[in-house]
């Protein structure tokens, strides 16, 4: 996932990402081709989160913090499944967790796994995505896990 030296400030591009600003704290979107990060990040959306960046995010360190800010190419943009692309306000926000889609997500945990990018250390949890309650579960992790 890394490709800049985050000391230098120096900016990095991800592909095949999404990721809103939820109460002014980024939440990356992983997750592989089609587990329905987009569909994800418009649900948040729905429920006040903030676009930063869909199929791609531009990362930044800034004083010590990894930054998330929309990538210029696709700057407001988000694919809605069987619509099309629709435009959005977007914003940066640091990034406080990632979450992962992933069909082998455990039931229960008791902490945050770890996922580095760019050298910065932040939180991780897994989310099974075929649930109905994935944006809430979102939210919760934000919450129990997420960086302040």
């Amino acid at each position: 996932m890394s490709g800049s030296d985050a000391a230098s400030g120096v900016t990095t591009t991800l592909a095949n990402v999404a990721c809103v600003a939820i109460g002014g704290r980024g939440v990356l979107i992983e997750g592989e081709p089609g587990s329905g990060k987009s569909s994800l990040a418009l649900a948040l959306i729905d429920r006040g989160a903030v676009l930063v960046g869909d199929d791609g995010v531009t990362l930044e360190d800034r004083q010590g913090r990894l930054w998330a800010a929309p990538p210029p190419n696709i700057a407001g943009l988000i694919e809605v499944r069987n619509v099309g692309l629709v435009s959005l306000a977007t914003a940066s926000a640091p990034l406080a967790l990632v979450a992962r889609l992933d069909p082998a997500a455990p039931r229960y945990i008791e902490h945050s796994a770890e996922a580095t990018i760019d050298g910065h250390a932040l939180p991780m949890v897994a989310l099974w995505p075929g649930t109905p309650s994935l944006p809430l579960r979102v939210e919760y992790a934000l919450k129990t896990y997420g960086l302040g």
